[in-house]
């Protein structure tokens, strides 16, 4: 997980490893989150857009650019509620885009289907 929002991450990170079936490493700036993209090798990535320095959009467009990680699915996340938005993380190739507050039962089942996407149905780690 990419986000500058330490309390929302650690929210998240309490609410999927309570449900037993992920684990989540959490880094709180872009540059941090691709370093860790490649040493970890995730089976999914959750990526802020709004982070000060690298913002989400360029984030994606890294990952999605560099052989190591391009094939990790990304589920995008903001506060901002804007189409274009949306659209530009999509043309970026993120799986999914929520909207914050983020309903974990929602992010939950976007996990796993981005997940069963891109690895069948087999459990993972996120």
């Amino acid at each position: 997980m990419i986000d500058d929002e330490e309390e929302f991450s650690g929210l998240i990170k309490f609410h999927l490893e309570g449900v037993g079936t992920f684990e989540i490493e959490t880094v709180f700036d872009g540059k941090s989150g691709l370093a860790a993209a490649k040493r970890i090798k995730p089976d999914l990535i959750l990526l802020d857009i709004l982070m000060p320095g690298m913002d989400g959009f360029e984030v994606l467009k890294k990952l999605k650019s560099d052989s190591e990680t391009v094939k990790i699915p990304v589920i995008m996340f903001s506060a901002v509620s804007d189409v274009k938005a949306q659209v530009r993380a999509a043309q970026l190739f993120d799986e999914e885009y929520i909207t914050k507050p983020v309903d974990i039962k929602i992010l939950k089942e976007k996990i796993e289907k981005a997940l069963s996407r891109r690895y069948g149905k087999h459990e993972h780690t996120a």
